[in-house]
C-alpha cells in the first residue's frame, strides 16, 4: 500500500520514522516549505535520508500540486499534523481514501485549538481522534479514537507533548495496519455533540475570577499562546504556576510574596504562584527575574 504523508515539524516526523520501522511503503512525504533559508528541518533530512521524494508547496490546493501528486499513485493519503487546506480532490483520490489525526475525541472541540479549550474548561479527559476527512471541519467518519486523562495541574503541553503527541504516533500507524487489514471502520459523528470552537489567541487574565477558572486559563494556554495581564502598562504571560490554597483579604491581582523561584498572586478563593513569564518583546523568563527587571515588590497590583 503506497502511502503519501502529508505533516509538518516533530509530529510529521515522528510518524514517518514510526512508519518506516513499521515497514510501511510511504510514496512521497508533503509538508510546508522551509521557515528560512539554512535553518534545520529534520523532518525532511529525515525523508531525504530514506530516500523518499519531498515535496514542498506553497499551497496545497494549487492545481499543478493535485496534477503532480497523482503521479505518485498512492493508496492512502495520511495527514498527521496539517495546517493548509489541502482540497477535496486530492484527499479522495486515492483508493484506499486519506486519514487525518486530530487532538480530541470527536466531535468534541473541532478546530486547531481543542487541546487548549479542554484544559481551560476543566475537563477530566481528552483524547484523540483518527478519521476519514471530507470536505467540513474535523467532520468526517471516524476510524479509531484513544482517551487520555487531564490532570488538575497539567498544561497543554504536558497534555500534547506527554500524552497526544506519542499517542497520536502510534494511533495512526495502528490505523495504518487497520486499513491494509481491510478492518478500518468509518462511524459517523454525532454533530450534535459538537461544534467547531475558535483559534484560541492570547487570553486576557481576569483575576477578579474564581482562582480555579484563574489557574485553567493559564494552563490551558501554556506554553501557546499565553494567558496575559500587565504590570506598568507593559503585558506579560503568566506561564508556569501552580495553584496554592486561601489567599486572604487582599484584592485579586494583589502581589502577596515575592521568592527566589517566583510571586505569589491573589485570587478570588486562592492565589497563584508564578514561575515563568514572558513579557511582551521578550523572550521567556523565570518570574524571579522578571521581578528583579520590573521592580515588582508586594503589594502591586497586576491586570
Amino acid at each position: 500500500m503506497r502511502i503519501a504523508l502529508i505533516g509538518q515539524a516533530a509530529f510529521g516526523e515522528k510518524v514517518l520514522e514510526a512508519l518506516v520501522n513499521a515497514g510501511e511503503n510511504i510514496a512521497v512525504v508533503y509538508m510546508p516549505p522551509d521557515a528560512a533559508p539554512g535553518k534545520a528541518n529534520s523532518f525532511k533530512e529525515l525523508a531525504e535520508v530514506k530516500g523518499l521524494p519531498v515535496r514542498q508547496p506553497a499551497r496545497m490546493r494549487d492545481p499543478e500540486v493535485f496534477e503532480e501528486f497523482k503521479t505518485f499513485a498512492v493508496d492512502l493519503n495520511l495527514m498527521a499534523f496539517v495546517t493548509d487546506i489541502v482540497p477535496l480532490s486530492m484527499l479522495e483520490h486515492p483508493p484506499r481514501g486519506t486519514i487525518q489525526y486530530h487532538p480530541s475525541l470527536l466531535p468534541r472541540h473541532r478546530g486547531a485549538s481543542a487541546i487548549n479549550w479542554a484544559v481551560i474548561n476543566g475537563e477530566p479527559k481528552t483524547g484523540l481522534s483518527i478519521f476519514w476527512p471530507d470536505e467540513g471541519l474535523d467532520t468526517g467518519p471516524i476510524l479509531l479514537q484513544k482517551e487520555v486523562s487531564i490532570e488538575p495541574d497539567d498544561t497543554l503541553g504536558t497534555v500534547y507533548f506527554g500524552k497526544l503527541f506519542p499517542l497520536g504516533v502510534e494511533a495512526l500507524v495502528e490505523s495504518v495496519r487497520l486499513i491494509g487489514e481491510g478492518r478500518a471502520p468509518r462511524i459517523e459523528q454525532d454533530s450534535a455533540q459538537g461544534e467547531y470552537e475558535p483559534i484560541c489567541k492570547s487570553m486576557p487574565i481576569d483575576w477578579v475570577y474564581p482562582v480555579s477558572v484563574v489557574y485553567n486559563v493559564i494552563r490551558g494556554c501554556n506554553p501557546s499562546p499565553g494567558a496575559v495581564t500587565a504590570f506598568n502598562g507593559q503585558q506579560v504571560k503568566i506561564l508556569d504556576c501552580e495553584r496554592r490554597g486561601v489567599s486572604g483579604p487582599e484584592r485579586p491581582g494583589t502581589v502577596l510574596e515575592t521568592a527566589d523561584d517566583g510571586f505569589l498572586v491573589a485570587g478570588c478563593g486562592g492565589s497563584i504562584f508564578v514561575r515563568r513569564v514572558q513579557p511582551a518583546g521578550s523572550g521567556k523568563l523565570g518570574a524571579a527575574d522578571y521581578v528583579a527587571q520590573a521592580g515588582l515588590k508586594v503589594g502591586d497590583r497586576l491586570g
